[in-house]
């Protein structure tokens, strides 16, 4: 078995991705022919990966276009999604062109915090609420830390959780145009790091898991992690009829009974139909963290039935997106932040809002299969 241990944690140039890739074909007997075609430098990638040895590539199309009327993006737009899933992006533009019909989508972004939450240890209650106290009266100190740390990020509110010897601190930041997690944690430890000195508390983690990162939890589809965004549209009762082949009744029916008593009853955090596999395809395109998937699927759906015509929303608590930093710097994610008009400083908050309107287009073309009973033959067809 070939040794390959020397290899690890090498140089990022193509000589070192190379001489890896050989190695690991050596060790696993597999050939890596497709995986060496990849047309990225890998240099360009040294922020991204370790231990590189080619790229996986992943069938990139679009959807649209969908006219967005938001706060922050504004126009049409053909959105860059990237899946493996056949029927998924004819879904999802036919979800766009009928909300044309009705004049679009509405979009906008109620809230924007990125989150970490360390966790102490205290010697008992009394030295908690020592410690609480400390924390609520010496919030400028606090600030102080912070800006040490980052000239881009802003501590906007400090929550805390006492729990026997244990004292949770979910800290909310403004990070800008970057999705800000590793933001949040340098600026956290620092946070900790005084209150250690100033209080005798021991951070034991500076992720205490109440931020809650990558995890759904109800914390974050309550308070928000990332962007909270709300997108809507409204379908008139002879587009839905003709070009959905449903009625807005049958629709809402659906919602109704599916994503929202259904989802009560197994339990889920959140209430929709798919919405992970709009935001997964669009995050994997733009260069999101792909973890962060787990946000979007608490996305809740809502359907309404007004006179026939059919009102249709998604609130999506958690969409943890940036436009700098992180996977946006790749050749092929910037391109497709590019196609959007959401490339760098000024744009995190408008992809947010695609993001959401996206959702709702899978939404709403989803559920109307359903109540149509078209699901199954549309899947047979493209998705075969």
């Amino acid at each position: 078995m070939a040794d390959i241990s020397g290899l690890k944690n090498r140089g990022h140039s193509k000589a070192d991705m190379e001489e890896r890739r050989a190695a690991a074909e050596a060790f696993t007997g597999a050939a890596l022919t497709e995986v060496a075609r990849g047309g990225m430098d890998p240099e360009a990638a040294s922020k991204n990966i370790e231990n590189m040895i080619g790229t996986i590539q992943v069938p990139l199309g679009y959807a649209g276009p969908v006219h967005i009327e938001g706060a922050n993006a504004s126009g049409d737009f053909l959105v860059p999604l990237a899946t493996t899933e056949g029927a998924l992006l004819a879904s999802i533009s036919r979800g766009m062109s009928v909300m044309n019909d009705g004049g679009g989508v509405r979009a906008r972004v109620f809230g924007d915090a990125m989150t970490r939450a360390p966790v102490f240890r205290v010697d008992d209650l009394d030295h908690c609420a020592k410690v609480m106290e400390w924390i609520d009266s010496h919030r400028a100190e606090i600030d102080d830390e912070v800006a040490k740390t980052t000239s881009h990020g802003k501590l906007t509110r400090i929550e805390l959780f006492p729990d026997g010897r244990s004292l949770y601190m979910r800290l909310s930041y403004s990070t800008g145009d970057a999705m800000g997690m590793n933001m949040a944690t340098i600026a956290s430890e620092a946070v900790c790091r005084l209150v250690e000195r100033e209080t005798g508390a021991v951070m034991i983690s500076v992720s205490g898991n109440m931020c809650s990162d990558k995890k759904p939890a109800a914390i974050n589809m309550i308070e928000g992690r990332g962007k909270c965004v709300v997108a809507e549209a409204r379908v008139p009762k002879d587009v839905v009829e003709k070009r959905l082949h449903a009625t807005s009744a049958a629709i809402t029916e659906t919602n109704y009974r599916k994503n929202l008593v259904g989802s009560s009853m197994a339990g889920t955090l959140g209430a929709n139909a798919h919405a992970a596999n709009m935001v997964a395809a669009l995050y994997i395109a733009t260069g999101q963290d792909p973890a962060q998937v787990v946000g979007g699927s608490m996305t809740i759906t809502t359907c309404e039935d007004l006179d026939g015509d059919l009102y249709i929303c998604v609130r999506m608590p958690a969409v943890e997106v940036g436009t700098v930093g992180g996977g946006t710097r790749l050749p092929c994610q910037r391109e497709a932040l590019s196609m959007i008009g959401c490339l760098g400083d000024g744009k995190a908050a408008k992809l947010a809002e695609i993001v959401a309107a996206t959702v709702l287009a899978g939404e709403l073309s989803t559920l109307a299969a359903q109540a149509a009973g078209q699901l199954g033959s549309a899947h047979a067809k493209l998705g075969r």
